[in-house]
């Protein structure tokens, strides 16, 4: 006790003693230990150790005399994460963690230095002066800005959400977060969000909203039937408005509800959820242990960020990790990439296994299993199979004993699911073992295809009826598919049609200023929410706080009321499961419109949910809602695997998401916005070079419905034949008549 109590007081020498001014003041580790030592008198009388702090961006704040040089900080940042523009600097007493010039941090983990840091040097920016700790109302919740669902803790504190921290989960996320899921909580604080009913341009109260939109709803029921209403929603809405969804489209007797504006994505989503089961499905905790990874059709650090954490420390483990894939993937470790365009990724990804497995004893398998291995290397026509990268990874790929597939289903084409799962079988019946991992788009995207059929009509054929004037009435919940839909002309004219549009969400998005009916829902911070992640984990993000306006708003910058009650201006939102039910209750002439608070809800939602899951066969106390015989058996085709496209000049259109940037949620964060990029084109250095183009120069695509203009970024690390756009939130890329476009060479020029 006596040596800690002097260790203690070394590093406390040049410790300031600002802990009335720290952020981290209430949560400090070194506070804590100061405390419990017993070190309560400072009797080094000499100058004070001091540093210039340095800028790192929009996130993190340095304040560099708190520093107890514990390393713990650039063990993180170099060997965990893998970036190396931050380390240690300097010897001795002057040690200084930063980097070489003032700028921001480049990982897109740097947000857990705040965690790490048992002092105040790292400090959460955006958080910062807000709010004590004791302060704060916390509680465990979920990230939701990708299908990985990290665990994390939320902190509110008078209505407003103010920091999101990781919270420990060995099985999905360990003890980190991304920086979007970290900071870009904050669209539950958007200044635009709409917090009152609308109906018409003029607001209104709850009651007269719910009434206007279930007379609206049953006039059109009884003047055209059920079959002229349509329900819409999106993968970021929480299981229960999904299931409450579907229950109110068969109480109404209208078709069922739509989740994707993707008719090809929905698809392979369909087919991934399909084909993974007990046996074959890995969490991020056994992934990392994996000794071999395949990944096809995925760019970890744009589409789960946190996937590129547990690649990393498979391969800080000595695993091998292969990509295929067409776009110029960047991972903070070495990994080999296999350059393939969307449809040769199961030809390529076929002669590579086959290559792996030609020479393993296969008497033991069975008659499909073996077809299945000796079709592997049929149809493949393109690709370089025969380099010594793909001869090296098979050698590799068959001595390993661990192997993981991970695929994709962004830009693949709709058989990959399929392919993928038949490889991981082949795997597993080979080397005994074997899993498999889907990277799903959006935070629900599991949920929305879990145990009942698709709609009836594709979100383009929903259109095509609204314009034939089929369909009459749109309900659209927490979805906006202005963000997502690729036509924006042909959703325009649409919606133009319709006699009512009635629209439940928490962002101020276009389609909630076009709807002539809007009620304001809340987010999963202020309402209890479950989410199935990409791996089928389903999870529970408690309440954080009782939703409402923000007090420091109606406060108007001065103290907020001490007595906060439901009956303070502010507590209009509801969940939007309890909405739907209640118009729905109104439209089938039943009492559910009835006001009622939130502390007493229509349903029991949670025991609403539950069954909702034992009808569909899933029990809700497993860990993962997975039948055990979802996958049994070989599915993908053994022979006819699509080839490429080999149209003369023509380019294949490939739409991809960003870390920052193209995510819908964190788009509605400031912190996030500070740190989005330019947006940029990339093609393959020979194309570029063929086409008369050089890196740098502006680039002119002629899409279907206008035109973009963008730098182009060349690369010889993508494949030949495509050519790379993000969604970004600064150009409208939604000119496309289709999701996977080919564009001839006379559509791309200079600018």
């Amino acid at each position: 006790v006596d040596f800690r109590r002097q260790v203690i007081e070394w590093l406390m020498a040049n410790h300031p003693h600002d802990c009335p001014v720290c952020d981290e003041g209430g949560q400090c580790l070194l506070q804590d230990e100061t405390v419990s030592g017993g070190h309560g008198i400072r009797r080094y009388p000499g100058r004070k150790r001091t540093y210039r702090d340095q800028y790192l961006g929009p996130f993190i704040q340095h304040e560099m005399n708190r520093c107890i040089h514990c390393y713990r900080c650039a063990r993180f940042y170099q060997e965990y994460a893998g970036y190396r523009d931050f380390g240690v600097l300097q010897i001795g007493n002057r040690v200084f963690y930063g980097r070489f010039a003032d700028g921001p941090l480049e990982s897109p983990f740097a947000g857990n230095l705040v965690d790490i840091c048992p002092t105040g040097v790292f400090t959460d920016k955006p958080a910062r002066y807000r709010a004590r700790r004791w302060d704060m109302q916390r509680a465990p919740s979920v990230c939701i800005h990708c299908a990985v669902g990290c665990n994390t803790v939320a902190s509110g504190f008078h209505r407003e959400i103010i920091r999101q921290e990781a919270r420990e989960n060995s099985e999905v996320n360990g003890s980190f977060l991304c920086d979007r899921g970290r900071f870009g909580c904050y669209y539950a604080n958007h200044p635009e969000r709409p917090w009152h009913p609308r109906v018409g341009n003029s607001e209104a109260d709850r009651d007269h909203a719910m009434a206007t939109a279930a007379d609206r709803i049953q006039g059109i029921l009884d003047q055209f039937g059920p079959r002229a209403v349509a329900v819409i929603g999106s993968s970021r809405a929480s299981l229960e408005t999904m299931f409450m969804l579907e229950q109110s489209c068969r109480d109404l007797g209208t078709s069922p509800p739509l989740f994707f504006t993707d008719p090809l994505l929905e698809t392979r989503v369909r087919r991934a959820v399909a084909r993974l089961d007990d046996r074959l499905a890995v969490s991020l905790s056994q992934i990392e242990q994996a000794d071999c990874i395949l990944a096809l059709g995925v760019d970890p650090i744009n589409e789960a960020p946190v996937l590129t954490l547990a690649l990393r420390q498979a391969a800080r483990k000595d695993g091998t990790i292969a990509v295929i894939d067409p776009r110029p993937v960047s991972l903070p470790f070495a990994f080999s990439l296999v350059s393939a365009a969307p449809a040769a990724l199961s030809a390529v990804a076929g002669v590579l296994a086959h290559r792996a497995l030609g020479q393993q004893d296969v008497s033991g398998l069975g008659e499909e299993a073996r077809c299945f291995r000796n079709s592997l290397d049929i149809g493949h026509d393109s690709g370089p199979v025969g380099d010594d990268t793909i001869n090296g990874i098979a050698a590799r790929i068959s001595a390993c004993r661990n192997p993981v597939i991970i695929c994709g289903t962004a830009i693949v084409h709709d058989t990959m699911p399929d392919f993928a799962a038949d490889l991981a079988l082949l795997f597993r019946d080979i080397k005994g073992r074997c899993g498999l991992y889907y990277v799903l788009p959006g935070s629900n995207a599991f949920g929305a295809v879990l145990g009942y059929e698709a709609a009836a009509m594709s979100f383009p054929e929903l259109l095509d009826a609204i314009v034939k004037e089929e369909i009459k009435g749109l309900v659209a919940v927490e979805t906006d598919p202005f963000h997502s839909f690729c036509d924006r002309r042909r959703l325009e004219s649409a919606l133009a049609k319709l006699e009512v549009c009635i629209c439940l969400d928490y962002l101020p998005t276009e389609l909630s200023r076009q709807a002539q009916v809007f009620m304001p829902t809340t987010t999963h911070f202020e309402t209890g929410s479950s989410f199935v992640n990409q791996e089928g984990r389903l999870q529970y993000a408690s309440p954080v706080h009782h939703g409402g306006r923000p007090l420091s708003r109606i406060a108007a910058g001065k103290h907020p009321p001490h007595d906060l009650t439901r009956d303070d201006k502010g507590f209009d939102p509801r969940p939007a499961w309890q909405i739907l039910q209640q118009v729905t209750a109104r439209v089938r002439g039943g009492q559910g419109g009835a006001d009622q608070g939130p502390s007493q809800p229509p349903v029991d939602i949670q025991v609403f949910l539950r069954q909702q899951l034992q009808q569909r066969g899933y029990s809700p106390d497993r860990s993962r809602l997975l039948r055990k015989d979802g996958g049994a058996g070989y599915h993908f085709p053994l022979t006819g695997r699509p080839g490429r496209d080999h149209a003369q000049g023509a380019m294949e259109l490939i739409l991809t998401e960003l870390t920052f940037g193209t995510e819908e949620l964190s788009l509605y964060s400031g912190p996030v916005n500070q740190v989005i990029r330019e947006p940029t084109v990339l093609m393959h250095t020979e194309d570029a070079a063929s086409a008369g183009f050089e890196n740098g120069d502006t680039v002119t695509l002629h899409l279907d419905r206008g035109i973009l203009q963008l730098p182009l970024i060349t690369s010889v690390r993508m494949a030949r034949g495509c050519i790379v756009l993000p969604r970004h939130r600064a150009i409208t890329w939604q000119q496309l008549k289709y999701q996977q476009e080919m564009l001839p060479g006379c559509r791309i020029e200079k600018a």
